[in-house]
């Protein structure tokens, strides 16, 4: 019996010892996923409730932890960019940085209350352009102002090419741009597609028109960064994201930031905007 009993404490210390020698399982990584379009309201800290709220969504329907933050800058957004795996861009930080940064487009963004493809319009005092030509000396107020080519190219490269002497000026304020040029002063105001669909309603509407529009184009894009997401951890990512929007409560989330959902990517729109895009480059 004594031999019995030792047989099995050095059987059963042997088996504790294997076990402890086994590598541990490693928690998984926790992924960061960088919301940036440049010209949108609202700071960082401000925005960061509803990211955490999104992020906790997205972790639970993923089964992958996820942190989301908010950066209302270009700046901003590049450097977090470059520690993070995921983003969520507007179209034109993507073509603006997407080689230096690497990114690669995979899902594109529904803005809520707008199509998947939505347009956006040039907007002068009526009857004082009638080819790109005439905004000479104009300045044009608008958001992306950070992105001259994506303006020059995707944007309303097919309206003309815009004079060198037509200066892109940085603005968010887009109801009092619209008003001076309204009072006749050369101003013309980019506008995208939400922001198109309210001018009827203003009071000075009848004396502005649209002189523009683009091509539809994809509003936002769900990207990754380089090689730093693992394809395995993007499928999960992917049908998460397609799958919210059916989700009763992760729907109330996408509301509270102004989403209606994701869509698969229009890979040939996204082209035809590169391909203006890079014509456009100085």
């Amino acid at each position: 019996m004594r031999v019995k009993n030792s047989f099995m404490w050095a059987t059963t210390l042997a088996s504790l010892m294997a076990i402890a020698a086994l590598p541990a399982r490693a928690a998984p990584a926790t992924l960061t996923m960088v919301v940036c379009s440049p010209g949108s309201p609202g700071s960082t800290d401000e925005a960061q409730p509803r990211m955490d709220a999104f992020a906790a969504a997205l972790s639970s329907k993923a089964a992958t932890p996820i942190t989301v933050v908010y950066d209302p800058s270009d700046d901003g957004g590049v450097t977090r960019l470059k520690t993070a795996g995921l983003g969520l861009v507007s179209l034109p930080f993507f073509l603006q940085h997407e080689q230096a940064l690497g990114l690669h487009p995979r899902l594109q963004v529904v803005a809520k209350g707008r199509p998947a493809l939505d347009r956006w319009s040039l907007v002068v005092a009526k009857g004082r352009v009638k080819a790109a030509s005439d905004l000479a000396g104009f300045s044009i107020a608008t958001s992306v102002a950070f992105s001259p080519s994506f303006v020059r190219g995707p944007l309303f490269g097919g309206f003309g090419a815009l004079p060198a002497s037509a200066k892109l000026t940085r603005s968010t304020a887009v109801l009092s741009a619209l008003r001076r040029a309204a009072n006749g002063n050369p101003v013309a105001v980019v506008l995208d597609g939400a922001q198109d669909a309210q001018l009827a309603s203003l009071p000075f509407a009848s004396k502005l028109e649209v002189i523009a529009r683009s091509a539809p184009l994809p509003t936002a894009l769900v990207v990754t960064v380089g090689d730093r997401t693992p394809d395995a951890a993007w499928s999960k990512l992917e049908r998460a994201l397609l799958g919210l929007s059916s989700d009763r409560a992760a729907a109330s989330v996408l509301d509270a930031i102004q989403l209606t959902g994701f869509a698969a990517l229009d890979a040939k729109t996204v082209d035809a905007a590169r391909k203006a895009f890079a014509e456009a480059a100085p």
